[in-house]
């Protein structure tokens, strides 16, 4: 049996299989890519810009077809995939416009002499995605290293191959180099000796809790740089001063975007007394109006899980919430469909010994929590292993973000939910995770900040 297939949860057909790479395969590829590497640096940042670009170009051009192949492998609205495609092209796009700028040499005031920091490749990156943004969770990690001159490897998550194959031959047919991207359907052990390979000089993942420390592990044993993006338990904070419709508008998708499963998806919708049944009556009408569907068509607003074992695993959840004295508050009508279905539920009355206080229920499950105030609200936010990102929903802005201010996460929305831009710094801290992604800090995450100091004058 092959061990990376393509199914569809939605007729669960098996469409594709791919098997894991030989030791040979795994050879040529380091080879391939650290070759790249010692090229590169050699080479100035505005050498790869335009080939960025057209990365970018041809993602675009590639619209369609790349989105449908996403919706047929883990499930997602086409309306949502071709998102996902544009989100990445504006990713590249962006360093194609900045990374240049941000790499240029940072000078550095001292007494000792004339001193500034060069900002340098450093190798080969392994980088393990998951499935539930299948080109996103690549070019993320991509488009920044790329123009760094840091080649890439890619271990993609066993239900997305074809994106994976999909994605390398379209930065190939860009006219990227060889050993840019080179995807590889690596087993675990496989992955533990690429990573200990001297010629991979970071790692990057996101992914599991579970799955992050074993790879964190094996980067550290073998002194290598990672960045680890781990999943949340996100707050959604609504204040008392929240805009109805805005706060309407916003909970529209807030729980159900990519079905819920989404790292930054507000799982933890926190309420004063005063806007609970508000929230309660919104939430329930929102859900109740789902439409499940062919996520090929365009009317379809509730899709499958990914897979059936993502189902059932949201289902044993759901059930140990409820056996702790969980109370369910709205679940969606039995779906007359065969695929991967999992009816949507609100749930209530979560104490803090019940398992679910702690976990990150991967799908369209709400969970409401009512408090007192303010200050309570914040508290339970913060009463979390998790720290991705969050959500504050009030019309006082400056007080919304002094609110956001006093979260332990890596991000907050105001009057929004999550969202992602090139521009933007992505990722967390506790248990979600270290380290960023995108944006001006994404771009030095395996970057040699090397100091160049000239004290000719100071010994002269």
């Amino acid at each position: 049996m092959a061990k990376y297939q393509s199914i569809n949860p939605y007729t669960n057909e098996v469409f594709a299989s791919f098997d894991n790479p030989t030791s040979e395969q795994i050879e040529d590829a380091l080879n391939l890519s650290d070759r790249l590497y010692h090229k590169w640096r050699h080479e100035d940042p505005s050498t790869r810009v335009a080939q960025l670009a057209k990365i970018a170009a041809e993602m675009k051009n590639s619209r369609e077809e790349l989105a449908a192949l996403m919706t047929k492998e883990m499930g997602k609205r086409i309306a949502e995939a071709r998102e996902e495609v544009d989100i990445c092209v504006e990713i590249c796009d962006y360093y194609v416009k900045h990374g240049e700028e941000l790499l240029k040499p940072t000078p550095l005031p001292t007494t000792l002499g004339s001193a500034y920091y060069a900002k340098q490749a450093t190798g080969v990156i392994m980088a393990c995605e998951p499935w539930n943004f299948p080109l996103y969770q690549i070019i993320r990690v991509f488009a920044p290293n790329f123009i760094v001159g840091n080649p890439m490897l890619l271990k993609h998550a066993h239900n997305v191959p074809s994106t994976a194959a999909y994605v390398a031959k379209l930065v190939k047919r860009a006219g990227a180099p060889e050993g840019a991207l080179l995807n590889l359907y690596l087993s675990y052990e496989q992955l533990a000796d690429v990573i200990a390979d001297p010629r991979i000089q970071g790692v990057a993942l996101t992914g599991s809790e579970r799955g992050g420390a074993a790879v964190a592990e094996e980067a550290g044993k073998n002194l290598k740089k990672s960045t680890m993006e781990l999943g949340g338990n996100d707050a959604f904070i609504v204040l008392d001063d929240a805009d109805p419709a805005l706060l309407k508008k916003v909970l529209a998708d807030a729980r159900t975007y990519n079905n819920g499963q989404v790292c930054t998806s507000s799982k933890r919708i926190i309420v004063t007394s005063k806007r609970y049944d508000e929230v309660v009556n919104d939430l329930k009408e929102l859900f109740a109006n789902l439409k499940p569907g062919d996520p090929l068509d365009e009317a379809t607003t509730l899709v499958p899980m990914n897979s059936m074992r993502s189902k059932e695993k949201l289902e044993k959840q759901v059930a140990e919430a409820l056996g702790h004295g969980a109370k369910v508050l709205y679940q969606y009508p039995e779906i007359k469909e065969t695929g991967a279905f999992f009816r949507p539920v609100i749930l209530t009355d979560i104490s803090k010994d019940n398992p679910a206080y702690n976990q990150e229920l991967f799908g369209p499950v709400a969970e409401i929590y009512q408090v007192k105030d303010e200050a309570e609200a914040i508290q339970l936010a913060n009463d979390s292993s998790y720290g991705l990102g969050s959500s504050v929903i009030g019309q006082d802005v400056a007080h919304a973000q002094k609110v956001a201010e006093q979260i332990e996460t890596g991000m907050t929305v105001i009057n929004g939910r999550w969202i992602t831009a090139g521009e933007l710094p992505f990722g967390g801290v506790k248990r979600s995770g270290y380290g960023r992604e995108l944006g001006p800090l994404g771009i030095m995450a395996f970057v040699n900040e090397h100091l160049v100091i000239d004290v000719t004058k100071a010994n002269s």
